[in-house]
């Protein structure tokens, strides 16, 4: 909080009067430079200065050490120039060090002190000086929580400010008071106060001060909705703050809370631990540690670890309860609470805590009061007890706010319509839930944060399909699983507009990963290169996360899906494999007809899955003869198990089959499965995204695009072949292949057979990659295409693997190709043998060359053309076609 300086409101300068050599600006440079602020102070105190002088020098230390540094040496230079101004014999003087001080016995714990301190300070204070005095107080209430209290010493401060013409300090009231808007829930009052300041602090040069009105308009954007911009104005505002060298804990809270609606929780516990652990070090404020732990504890239970959470959430409630704090602690108590549920809901003595939080929250008049009647309607839930009036108080907020508060609203109102059996109702109410968040969605332009961004509907989706399920209808069933399903693959990627920046950076990491992986091999020291590969990471993922989305392309086809699909599907099988309640269910469509089937359970499914690519994983690397014949003998066995717990007894017919799993088993070898290793099949994301894929229109002219990059094992040795075989293809290899001249030839092709190292990244799944001879082509450099191939074939290690993400979506390679127009793919789900997939790229080319034929097609004539050789056939179980084409 910025302190006080006489200022001249026509200059905007503090003031001198004739003969005054007491050092007022100390007090201007502490926000625009606390190290220089420092400097000179020490350098005032240095030559003997009078105690006014003094008092000045110490509180600008003072201030700087509470803001900025430890609070404790903070309160011991604060208690010295309150010493040194009551010997100056200046009234105003004491006062505004009273009121320096006051705040930091109130960020030091010591609310009542504090307060008091404050009291003083405001009763020795008269005029201009007084409103300013004031104003501090009501910051001081606004930390504390006590808003109401603090509306009223802002709105007395800001009219004795404006009628001064102070228009430093008025801009500094209405930033506070905005906060305080935002508390209550009043976005408009707050972004009228933060447009304001802003324009105020425009006018003068306080820089501290106009990072600030960055920050808060970061704020109203979030609350409003509009996180692309949020995330700009928060990074604008951190850049400011890093050239002043102000460290501002406050912004990594906002900064969190924009993470979180984002779908990104644990970048937002990241972030918070870390801030946490620098206010720890160097003795900060126990305020704003206290609302970190908070901010922590929000994404911890976000991130689904809900003993994290109860661990901070716990901690903030004591530090907020020794704060006095109430407005604090019942939040605090609110996400312990939350957190407990998580852990053990229904647990006794529960739903009595969540009332009194509800009574809490409702006394202070808190927006979060919503969240706290809607865990309070769970728990009487779990516990077999009345929910109705807090599901209904809940329910309320679907008609306004923020589109995840809406949300919430309309999960409370589909739990109302669950207790009264009302099925029609809990559905409609489900629908008008997603339909908010999609439209939340899709003013993301970012990929990556569309899919995220999906996780605040899952509750409300597996709600519609647990009721779906006990209404014993497949189709509806079917609609339902479209609904929240890979939503992402099945809308129109955002073209991300051409941004110098982003490519030059890409164009930079490539560089630097490069010489990274030279320097690990050479074993040469790496450390810088890494540090700068990952700053560049972060600077790509940030910029891209702040390009604005569109509402074009909402999806609204789910619904419509089950005739367009059956159409399509012809004498073929569509098995769509939908999670409930940890046991998965097979939708098998086609024939005219839907029906289900119930196969295993999700966790016995995905041990499965994991021993299966373990066992690929090692028959990659040619384990020596008689070790690779156990190996694939135990394939065969984990292959009838994962057929029996993903597929059961579904009837698949005899012709073509499309598989779409849910989101943790898009990557599975598919050919594993007795059933399907003979036959054509195929995966996609969604029905939806299936019918999509089969109905893009293949480009005119047939081009062909053959790429070869470095390091394989076999050479790419099928790409001389491929050329024979194509002979009007574009061949790209050795030093051409770079990312340029790759990016360059394949855009709008019909046909692409990349041979390169691949890389999965989980860690940030857009930075999969495709290595070529200038470094790694990435998720990110796909996306700069204006038409990408029409078919792909990536036989590189990894490269269809995918991270399952918020809802039921998807991240990876793969997963970014579809919505951007590529209507299928040939990939690998783990690590393969180079030499084998020679042999199977060629023979999988052998049939696409000869007629009208499909990936998946082609993929069946490669393995049944496949040698008797556990590496070979292991090879050939590893490839999966995804997509229709």
């Amino acid at each position: 909080m910025s302190e006080a300086v006489s200022w001249s409101p026509r200059t905007g300068e503090p003031e001198r009067r004739d003969g005054d050599r007491t050092p007022h600006h100390l007090l201007q440079l502490v926000f625009a430079d606390p190290n220089e602020a420092i400097r000179q102070a020490n350098a005032v105190l240095a030559c003997s200065p009078t105690p006014l002088a003094a008092s000045i020098a110490h509180q600008a230390i003072g201030i700087v050490q509470r803001d900025f540094g430890d609070l404790t040496s903070a309160i011991t230079e604060l208690r010295l120039a309150l010493t040194l101004a009551r010997k100056s014999g200046s009234t105003e003087r004491e006062a505004d060090v009273l009121a320096t001080f006051g705040i930091a016995l109130v960020h030091d714990g010591r609310t009542r002190t504090g307060l008091a301190t404050l009291d003083r300070a405001v009763a020795a204070s008269t005029g201009t000086h007084g409103a300013r005095v004031r104003f501090r107080r009501g910051g001081a209430l606004w930390v504390l929580g006590r808003h109401r209290d603090a509306l009223d010493d802002l709105r007395a401060a800001v009219m004795v400010l404006r009628r001064a013409k102070d228009t430093v300090w008025t801009g500094r009231v209405l930033a506070v008071r905005g906060q305080v808007h935002l508390a209550l829930g009043a976005v408009e009052r707050a972004d009228a106060d933060f447009t304001e300041a802003a324009r105020l602090f425009a006018e003068t040069d306080q820089e501290h001060d106009s990072a600030v009105a960055v920050q808060n308009l970061g704020l109203t954007a979030f609350r409003t909705g509009d996180l692309p911009a949020a995330l700009t104005r928060l990074e604008d505002a951190d850049r400011r703050f890093h050239r002043l060298d102000t460290p501002m804990p406050e912004l990594v809270a906002d900064r969190c809370a924009v993470l979180l609606a984002a779908g990104l929780p644990n970048e937002a516990l990241l972030e918070a631990d870390a801030a946490i652990a620098e206010v720890t070090d160097r003795n900060g404020q126990t305020t704003r540690r206290a609302e970190l732990l908070l901010v922590a504890g929000r994404a911890a239970l976000a991130a689904k670890k809900p003993r994290a959470a109860l661990e901070r959430a716990s901690e903030a409630v004591r530090l907020f309860t020794a704060q006095r704090r109430e407005w604090w602690r019942q939040h605090a108590r609110l996400l312990a609470l939350q957190a407990r549920f998580a852990t053990e809901p229904g647990e006794a003595g529960q739903l009595a805590q969540v009332r009194e939080v509800v009574k809490g929250l409702g006394a202070l008049h808190a927006p979060d009061l919503i969240e706290a009647n809607l865990l309070a309607g769970r728990v009487a839930l779990a516990m077999r007890r009345p929910a109705r009036e807090h599901l209904r108080a809940a329910a309320t907020a679907r008609h306004g706010g923020s589109a995840i508060t809406r949300a919430e609203g309309w999960l409370a109102q589909a739990l109302l319509a669950a207790v009264d059996d009302n099925t029609r109702l809990v559905l409609q109410a489900c629908r008008r839930g997603l339909d908010v968040l999609d439209e939340h969605r899709l003013t993301l332009g970012a990929s990556e944060l569309r899919a995220r961004a999906t996780d605040h509907g899952a509750e409300l989706a597996e709600l519609a399909l647990r009721t779906c399920l006990r209404g014993s209808r497949a189709r509806r069933l079917l609609m339902w699983s479209e609904r929240w399903r890979a939503t992402v693959c099945a809308v129109p990627a955002v073209r991300p507009p051409t941004d110098n920046d982003v490519l030059h950076d890409l164009a930079t990491l490539r560089a630097t990963t490069s010489r990274l992986d030279e320097a690990l091999v050479n074993g040469t020291p790496f450390g810088a290169l890494a540090t700068r590969s990952q700053r560049l990471e972060r600077r790509i993922r940030d910029r891209v996360r702040r390009q604005p989305g569109t509402l074009d392309g909402a999806p609204g086809t789910a619904h419509g899906i089950v005739r367009p699909l059956l159409d399509e599907l012809g004498d073929g099988r569509l098995a769509a494999i939908v999670p409930i309640d940890g046991d998965l269910h097979v939708l098998v469509c086609g024939g005219g007809r839907v029906t289900r089937t119930v196969a295993g359970k999700v966790s016995v499914a995905a041990g499965h899955v994991e021993t299966a690519c373990w066992l690929l994983r090692r028959l990659a690397y040619g384990p020596v003869p008689g070790v690779a014949e156990r190996l694939l003998a135990r394939l065969e066995v984990v292959g009838r198990q994962l057929e029996e717990h993903l597929l059961g007894g579904a009837r698949l017919g005899d012709g073509p089959v499309v598989i779409v799993p849910p989101g943790r088993f898009q990557a599975v070898p598919w050919a594993l499965l007795p059933g399907l290793r003979d036959r054509v099949h195929s995966v996609a994301p969604s029905a939806t995204t299936w019918v999509n894929a089969r109905r893009a229109p293949r480009p005119a002219g047939g081009k062909v695009v053959l790429v070869r990059g470095p390091g394989l094992a076999s050479s790419g040795g099928e790409i001389p072949h491929l050329a024979a075989a194509y002979p009007d293809a574009h061949v790209i290899e050795n030093e051409a292949a770079t990312a340029s001249a790759v990016l360059r030839t394949i855009d709008g092709s019909s046909l692409v057979h990349l041979a390169a190292h691949g890389r999965f990244r989980a860690d940030s799944p857009m930075f999969s990659s495709i290595r070529l001879a200038d470094g790694p082509l990435t998720v990110y450099d796909f996306q700069q295409l204006r038409r990408t191939p029409y078919r792909m074939i990536l036989p590189s290690c990894d490269s269809g693997a995918v991270q399952p993400v918020g809802a039921d979506e998807l991240l990876g390679l793969t997963a970014a190709l579809l919505p951007l127009g590529t209507a299928g793919i040939a990939a690998t789900v783990v690590p393969v043998n180079d030499t084998a997939t020679v042999s199977v790229m060629r023979a999988m080319h052998t049939a696409l060359n000869a007629g009208n034929t499909t990936l998946g097609e082609a993929l069946a004539t490669a393995r049944a053309t496949t040698p008797a050789d556990p590496v070979a056939v292991a090879t050939a179980w590893s490839f999966v076609a995804l997509g229709a084409a």
